[in-house]
C-alpha cells in the first residue's frame, strides 16, 4: 500500500470510529440493538450537503445541524420502542426505511454533490496543505474529543443511570431510574453520532448519497468486535479506545484485502471481507475465552 492509501484508510477509520462509539454506545452500553444506523448515516450526509449547497450554510453549522437532526432519528426509534412497545430491531428497521424515503426528499433525489462548496476541510486546503495529508490529522483529534466527552458522559449521574438502564433494567427501575428515558436519550445520542460521521464523510468525498448507509452497521459492529477482541476491557476508557482502534484495523484489514492481487477480491467485495474479518473475531474470541477457561481449570487442579 502506497502512503496516499493508508492516509486515506486512516482518514475513512476515524469516520467510522465515531459510528463505531454509537455501537457501543447502543450494543453495549443499552443493550438495544439499533438498526437506524442505516438511515441515519445517508441521514446526516444528507442534511449536511442540503444546507450548505441548497441553503448556503456555515459548512460546520450544516455538520452540527446534521447530528442534530441525527439525535431526532434515533429518538424516534427509541420512541416507537418505549412508548408503543415495538421491538427494538423493527423499530430500527422502519426507521431506516422511513429516513430512505427522507433522504431522497432532502437532497431531493438520489444525491447531492459537494463540488465547488466550502466544507469543514476547506480552511486547511486554504492554507496550503493537501487534503490527504491533513484530513486524517483533523479527524483523528475530532474522533479523540468525541471519546473523551462520551466518557466523560458516561462518568456523570446522568451517564451511570444509562449504564444501569442497560445492565438491569428491572433494577434501575427499582431504584427510581426512568429506564424508557434512558433509552430514548441513548438511541438518539448514539444516531447523532453516526449522522455527524455520514455529514463528514460526505465532505470528505464530495456527495451525499442515499445508499451510502447501506452496511455501516455491519462495520459499527465489526469495529466493536475487533476492538472488543485486540483490546478487552471492563472501564469505559479503554473501551471507547478499543472502539475506535477497531474500526481504524478494520479498514485496514479491508484495504489490505482488496489490495492483495493474489486474493482477486475488488471493490464490490467489501461486503464479503466484511463478513469474513467479524466472523474471524468473533471466532477468535470464542477461542480466547476457552483457553481461559481451561488455563483456569489447570491452574485450579
Amino acid at each position: 500500500m502506497s502512503l496516499y492509501e493508508i492516509l486515506g484508510t486512516l482518514e475513512t477509520g476515524f469516520v467510522f470510529g465515531l459510528v463505531a462509539l454509537g455501537a457501543y454506545l447502543t450494543f453495549k452500553i443499552l443493550d438495544f440493538p439499533d438498526l437506524t444506523v442505516e438511515g441515519s448515516f445517508p441521514l446526516g450526509a444528507a442534511v449536511c450537503a442540503a444546507l450548505i449547497v441548497q441553503g448556503g450554510w456555515n459548512p460546520w453549522a450544516a455538520t452540527a445541524m446534521a447530528a442534530v437532526i441525527g439525535f431526532g432519528a434515533g429518538y424516534g426509534t427509541a420512541y416507537l420502542n418505549v412508548r408503543f412497545n415495538i421491538l427494538h430491531i423493527l423499530a430500527g428497521i422502519l426507521m431506516a426505511i422511513s429516513l430512505y424515503s427522507i433522504n431522497l426528499r432532502i437532497m431531493n433525489g438520489p444525491n447531492e454533490p459537494l463540488l465547488n462548496v466550502t466544507t469543514v476541510f476547506s480552511a486547511f486546503e486554504d492554507l496550503g496543505y493537501p487534503g490527504y495529508m491533513i484530513n486524517p490529522v483533523f479527524l483523528g483529534f475530532v474522533v479523540i474529543g468525541v471519546k473523551l466527552a462520551l466518557d466523560a458522559f458516561l462518568a456523570t449521574g446522568w451517564g451511570m443511570s444509562m449504564r444501569a438502564a442497560g445492565a438491569n433494567p428491572a433494577m434501575a427501575e427499582a431504584n427510581g431510574i426512568n429506564v424508557g428515558n434512558m433509552k430514548l436519550y441513548g438511541v438518539g445520542l448514539a444516531n447523532a453520532l453516526t449522522a455527524l460521521a455520514g455529514a463528514l464523510f460526505a465532505q470528505i468525498f464530495g456527495a451525499a448519497d442515499a445508499y451510502m448507509g447501506i452496511g455501516v452497521i455491519i462495520v459499527g459492529l465489526a469495529s466493536v468486535i475487533v476492538g472488543m477482541s485486540i483490546l478487552p476491557s471492563r472501564t469505559i476508557f479503554l473501551a471507547t479506545i478499543a472502539c475506535i482502534l477497531g474500526a481504524v484495523l478494520y479498514r485496514l484489514a479491508v484495504a489490505l484485502a482488496l489490495n492483495a492481487d493474489f486474493l482477486g477480491l475488488r471493490a464490490s467485495d467489501v461486503q464479503l471481507v466484511t463478513a469474513v474479518l467479524v466472523a474471524l473475531a468473533l471466532i477468535a474470541q470464542q477461542s480466547g475465552s476457552s483457553l481461559f477457561k481451561i488455563f483456569k481449570k489447570g491452574r485450579g487442579k
